[in-house]
Formats: C-alpha cells, sequence, structure tokens
C-alpha cells in the first residue's frame, strides 16, 4: 500500500516531476494541443475503447474535457468507458466511482449534499478536539485575514473547555482549566447543541436564544468569527462538470 504523507507532500509518490504537477484543466489543454486538436484525440480515443484499452480511453477523454467540456461526443463515449470499467470491478469502492462518473456525466453533479445531520448518534462519541480540527480546516482564509480573535468554548455538561485562537488567517485550540479572561467572546453550550451546530441542523438564531448556550462578551465577534466557518455543500462534481 502506497506510504501516504501528510501536509504539502500527500500522496507524492517520491517522483520530483509529480511533486507540484500543473491543474488538470491546464494539463488537458496541452495534451489536446500535442495530440493535434479535439477531434485526433477524439478518434485516439474510440480506437483504444474498441481495442478494449479503457484506462487509456478514460484517461484520453478526461484530457479531452478538461480542455473541452462541452464536447458531447467525449462525454457519451467517457460515460460507456466508465461504465465498462464500473462493471469489469472487482473491488467495490472502484464500482461506485467508476459508476457515480458515469452517472455524473449525464445527470450532472447531485444537487443536494448528504446530511451530517443523520450521523448524529455516531458523532456523540467522537472527542471535542476532532471537531476543533475540523473547524480549524473550514476557515475561510481569505475572509479571515488581518483578523484576530479569541474565542473561549465551554462545554457545560462535559465540564471540559477550549480556548480558540484565529490569527494570520489561522485557527488553533488548546484545552484549557478556565476560559481566558482576554477572550473576545465565551460561548458556553451542551455537547449536543455543538453537534447540532457542526452538522448545520442549528443556526445563529438557535445559538441566540436556545436554552443550551450562553453567550458572554462581544457577540458581534462570535459571530463574525462562526461567519469564517465554511460549510462543505457535499455537491462536488467527480468528473469534468458540463458548463
Amino acid at each position: 500500500m502506497r506510504a501516504v504523507f501528510q501536509f504539502y507532500l500527500s500522496s507524492f509518490d517520491g517522483n520530483p516531476a509529480n511533486l507540484d504537477t500543473l491543474p488538470r484543466t491546464e494539463i488537458g489543454k496541452r495534451m489536446l494541443a500535442l495530440a493535434g486538436g479535439a477531434d485526433k484525440a477524439m478518434a485516439a480515443a474510440q480506437a483504444a475503447f474498441d481495442q478494449g484499452d479503457l484506462r487509456w480511453t478514460a484517461q484520453l477523454l478526461d484530457w479531452l474535457l478538461r480542455a473541452e467540456p462541452k464536447h458531447d461526443a467525449a462525454r457519451g463515449l467517457l460515460q460507456r468507458t466508465y461504465q465498462q470499467l464500473g462493471y469489469a470491478s472487482e473491488a467495490s469502492t472502484w464500482r461506485n466511482f467508476y459508476l457515480s462518473g458515469a452517472h455524473e456525466l449525464t445527470a450532472g453533479p447531485p444537487e443536494k449534499g448528504v446530511s451530517r445531520a443523520m450521523l448524529l448518534d455516531m458523532l456523540k462519541y467522537t472527542a471535542t478536539e476532532r471537531f476543533l480540527e475540523a473547524m480549524a480546516a473550514s476557515i475561510n482564509g481569505p475572509k479571515a485575514e488581518g483578523l484576530k480573535l479569541k474565542i473561549n468554548l465551554v462545554f457545560s455538561d462535559t465540564k471540559e473547555a477550549f480556548v480558540l485562537t484565529l490569527d494570520r488567517s489561522v485557527m488553533r485550540h488548546a484545552k484549557a482549566d478556565r476560559p481566558a479572561a482576554e477572550a473576545n467572546a465565551t460561548l458556553t453550550l451542551t455537547k449536543p447543541f455543538f453537534l447540532r451546530m457542526m452538522t448545520g441542523s442549528a443556526g445563529a438564531k438557535d445559538l441566540l436564544l436556545s436554552d443550551e448556550t450562553q453567550i458572554e462578551g462581544s457577540k458581534i465577534d462570535l459571530g463574525r468569527f462562526l461567519a469564517l466557518l465554511d460549510k462543505a455543500p457535499g455537491t462536488f462534481a467527480i468528473v469534468p462538470p458540463k458548463p
């Protein structure tokens, strides 16, 4: 199994040519130019498909669609290619990816993501630190530029307390014995309410009016901090979307 490195290396395989590759759209445009245009690339992909060389067909068509996402013939052939690759896959994960890609090529990406609220029963056993790590990854860097905020997060039921510090567009958290006196705001809440916030089933109005929450300090600064958290919609395309 390929070793996976953290931070900048990601799944880097050690080959310097793969360390900082061009974006896939740019690669597609350049590969199309090398092939002599869309028609020649399409002809090569069709020939590979007819010969049963499906992996090469998929690669060629992905490049083509990155450069020309409106190419209907390429979308149709890539859909058939993914279907055949999916039907031939022994692993269910591979099958699901191939068939999901084939479906998206005609129906488009999902219009609605999976609701995380369905996972509440499982998430209640997850350590609070894991949610705070997810919050740090959700900070919108450009929006946070220039802001310096410190928020106390106190759980009234689990007796946990954390200090969240935002500086240089990065959020850090630290467990604390007591709330920081110099914090912009202190949010006291229950773990169940925090989970509802994290899964999107509780919003700003609930935060202000719920019996499970209490806010001390600047509500404006707390609101500014929470507004920096981007929520992944879960509707991203796994194939080149049609414009």
